[in-house]
């Protein structure tokens, strides 16, 4: 990913932040059969003594992708947070100088390294409760894998395979005009928090 220094975000705490916070990503992976991206629901473990954590998410066993997994293979995990087009009509200096394009703002966080494969139902059902448990969260009334009758879940988590990445490294972007003088991005949070669009009104909280 082509990362500006202007809209470099290096704060690990900030990346794993949007990590969580915009957990359905894309696990890509390249080898010799090609290059293939699931979509995914993922959760991050926390690392320890400095490292960057662990991702970890599933796949169906019907799904060919984890065959490829088995032997350590490097992948790049996506992660996507709010994005909006940018109109030039909102900059100040339009009027000014007319030398001005529209663009696209937005948030994305890669995260590479090297996935396992996970078999273990002991280690899968720890896994469905924390990712059912994060989401759960906020729900007034959330629902728990142990509401649901043992023989369906254990049936269910069969047919499942876990993913497990060790982080090698985190690379952030933010793009939210930074580049753009105080007015200018004045305009912009303005004009996106005219907008109907939810991710408009999300990528304006990301604007100061």
């Amino acid at each position: 990913m082509y990362v500006p220094s202007h809209f470099k975000e290096d704060d690990i705490g900030k990346l794993q932040h949007y990590i969580r916070d915009y957990g359905f990503g894309l696990l890509i992976l390249a080898d010799d059969d090609g290059i293939e991206a699931n979509h995914v629901p993922f959760y991050l473990s926390p690392g320890e003594d400095g490292s960057l954590g662990h991702l970890q998410c599933h796949l169906a066993r019907g799904n060919p992708a984890w065959q490829r997994l088995r032997d350590g293979a490097r992948v790049l995990a996506v992660f996507q947070g709010p994005d909006a087009y940018i109109s030039p009509s909102w900059y100040e200096t339009k009027a000014e100088t007319g030398r001005v394009v529209p663009t696209w703002n937005y948030l994305a966080v890669h995260a590479e390294g090297s996935a396992r494969i996970i078999e273990d139902p002991a280690w899968l059902k720890r896994h469905l409760h924390r990712l059912t448990d994060q989401h759960e969260s906020g729900m007034s009334t959330p629902w728990s894998v142990d509401d649901a009758p043992t023989d369906f879940t254990e049936r269910l988590v069969q047919a499942i395979v876990g993913v497990e990445i060790k982080i090698d490294s985190l690379t952030g972007k933010l793009k939210a005009s930074q580049n753009q003088p105080e007015r200018n991005r004045a305009g912009v949070k303005a004009g996106l928090d005219a907008e109907e669009g939810a991710h408009s009104r999300a990528m304006s909280r990301f604007i100061s």
